[in-house]
C-alpha cells in the first residue's frame, strides 16, 4: 500500500468537489432529481474508482473501449431525449426548472468536451480520467433504468392534461413540456426510454470488467 502522488491527491481532490459542489449546483438550478441522480451516480461511482483507479490506473486498453463504447451509446440515447423533450418532460414530472436550452447546453456541448478529454486522460493514465469514466458507467451504465419507471409516476404539473403546457417555473419560462404519465397517455413510454438500455449495455458490462481486472490485479501483487 503505497502513499498517494502528488496528481492523484490532486484527483483525490478533484473527484471530492465534484461529488460535493455537482449535486449543490443541481439542487440550485434545477431540483431534488439531480441530487439523487448525479449525486448518486457521482458517490457510487467514487467508490470503484478509489478501489480499483486511483493508485493503479487501469490499462488503458481495457478500460478505454469500453468508455468510448459507452459514451458513443449515450450520444445516441441523448438524440431521442432531446427529439422527445427528455427535459420540459422533466420539468413537468418534478415541478423543476430544467429548459431545453439547459439540457442542450449540458450533454450535447459541455458533455462532448469533458468525455473527449477524458479519453485523452485515459489513455495517458491520468487518475481524474478514471473518475470520470466510472460516473459515465455508473450514471448511464445503471441509472438509466430510471426511464422505465418515469411513466409511471404521476406529474408534479397537470397530470391529467394530455397536451403539452408551458409555464414558469422558478422565475424561467419551461415550453412545451409534454407528459408522459401512462394513465393518461395510456401509453407505456418517456422521453428517452427506447433507447436507454444502449448505455447501460456497454456501461454495465465495463463495471463488471473493471472490478474483474481489479481482482485480477490484487491476486497477481498478493
Amino acid at each position: 500500500m503505497h502513499s498517494l502522488n502528488r496528481l492523484q491527491v490532486f484527483s483525490l481532490i478533484g473527484a471530492i468537489t465534484f461529488c460535493i459542489v455537482a449535486p449543490i449546483m443541481g439542487y440550485i438550478k434545477i431540483g431534488l432529481p439531480p441530487v439523487v441522480i448525479v449525486g448518486g451516480s457521482a458517490i457510487i461511482g467514487f467508490v470503484f474508482w478509489y478501489i480499483t483507479y486511483l493508485k493503479t490506473p487501469t490499462d488503458p486498453k481495457i478500460i478505454l473501449p469500453l468508455f468510448v463504447l459507452t459514451v458513443a451509446c449515450l450520444q445516441i440515447h441523448i438524440v431521442e431525449e432531446y427529439q422527445m423533450g427528455f427535459g420540459p418532460a422533466m420539468s413537468r414530472l418534478f415541478d423543476i426548472p430544467w429548459s431545453e436550452k439547459s439540457f442542450l447546453m449540458v450533454f450535447a456541448l459541455v458533455g462532448p468536451v469533458i468525455y473527449t478529454l477524458t479519453t485523452l486522460g485515459l489513455y495517458y493514465r491520468i487518475p481524474i480520467a478514471g473518475f470520470i469514466a466510472w460516473f459515465i458507467f455508473i450514471g448511464p451504465g445503471v441509472m438509466e433504468f430510471t426511464h422505465f419507471i418515469f411513466p409511471f409516476m404521476q406529474p408534479q404539473i397537470e397530470p391529467n392534461n394530455l397536451h403539452s403546457v408551458t409555464q414558469i417555473i422558478q422565475g424561467t419560462e419551461i415550453a412545451q413540456m409534454p407528459n408522459y404519465y401512462i394513465k393518461t397517455t395510456g401509453h407505456y413510454y418517456f422521453a428517452g426510454m427506447y433507447t436507454a438500455i444502449l448505455p447501460m449495455i456497454p456501461g454495465i458490462y465495463a463495471i463488471c470488467r473493471l472490478l474483474k481486472e481489479h481482482r485480477l490485479s490484487s491476486k497477481k501483487v498478493s
